[in-house]
């Protein structure tokens, strides 16, 4: 379990960096369903993302996971990162264990694997908005909109 730290918003099929510019596919299907929904996928022939689901159902958006502070199971996810920290989202979802058989998992219930839940408030001067990191072969504008979210210095766990 961790505090959510970096994320980023990917917005429609008219954002060039969102996967739904391609239409609706097998893979992007998830972004399609209700909020509250996880959108899992492969990328970079290593690396899972995830995803949570946004919008209303038919239109697709997520918000990329990038990053948590750990607060709870630090040891599972050190030894699953041999000791590395979880800051990027392929880093995040092997530290957590996440895999494609949590794709369509409902993020808002209880009983879920995967949730996410209400947690501390974070102050906006410590979010630093800025645009969306490794999107190179994106055009302008997509490639400088301001969705992508930090929160700055707030390390609860410091051992990672």
């Amino acid at each position: 379990m961790g505090l959510i730290t970096e994320t980023e918003a990917y917005i429609g099929g008219e954002d060039l960096a969102c996967h739904a510019k391609a239409g609706r596919t097998i893979r992007t299907e998830p972004m399609y369903g209700p909020p509250g929904l996880a959108y899992i996928y492969f990328t970079y022939g290593n690396h899972w993302m995830l995803n949570a689901v946004t919008e209303v159902e038919g239109f697709p958006a997520a918000v990329l996971i990038r990053a948590i502070q750990p607060i709870e199971g630090i040891e599972v996810m050190m030894e699953r990162r041999q000791g590395r920290d979880t800051f990027g989202p392929g880093k995040l979802t092997q530290a957590l264990g996440i895999t494609k058989s949590e794709n369509y998992a409902d993020l808002t219930e209880p009983a879920s694997s995967l949730r996410i839940e209400a947690g501390q408030v974070v102050p906006d001067k410590s979010v630093t908005i800025g645009p969306r990191v490794g999107l190179n072969k994106t055009p302008e504008p997509w490639l400088s909109m301001p969705w992508r979210f930090l929160v700055n210095n707030w390390r609860l766990v410091t051992s990672l």
